[in-house]
Formats: structure tokens, C-alpha cells, sequence
């Protein structure tokens, strides 16, 4: 039986993909036109989207393992902005 995949992880696809076809897109009107303004802005911005899209995704997959484990183990684990 084949595994749902699940909605972050096809938001993070997205993303990526969208980064790819925002930076293709950028370097040839960059190349077309010969201007090098696009790449202050364009590249940026989309950095940051990916950088702020996978920090929120490691956090929420680190909070479900801790879930896991706590099923596991039967414990509270304490991370180190818990403490």
C-alpha cells in the first residue's frame, strides 16, 4: 500500500519548484536584455522563501518525532529551548 504523501512535504515540492522556474526564468531575460538588476531582487526573495518554508518544516518534522519518541519511550524529552 502505497504512503500519503503529505501536504508540507508536497508545499516544500512546490516551492522548489517554483524557486527552479523563478531563477530559469530570471537568467534568461537577465541573458536577453543584459541587465543584472533582476538578480538584486528576484534571487533574493526567493531565497528567502525556500530558507522560510524549510526552517518551518525541519521544525515541524523535529515537534512530530518528538511525538514518536514520546509514544516510544514514554517520557518527556527536553530540547535545548525547553530547558
Amino acid at each position: 500500500m502505497k504512503q500519503k504523501t503529505e501536504f508540507s512535504k508536497k508545499l516544500l515540492y512546490v516551492i522548489f519548484t517554483v524557486t527552479g522556474i523563478i531563477i530559469a526564468f530570471t537568467l534568461v531575460i537577465v541573458w536577453k536584455t543584459g541587465d543584472t538588476t533582476p538578480l538584486s531582487f528576484l534571487i533574493p526573495a526567493i531565497f528567502t522563501e525556500v530558507a522560510t518554508a524549510t526552517g518551518f518544516y525541519y521544525w515541524k518534522a523535529r515537534k512530530e518525532n518528538e511525538i514518536k519518541l514520546m509514544q516510544i519511550y514514554g517520557e518527556k524529552l527536553v530540547g535545548k529551548d525547553e530547558e
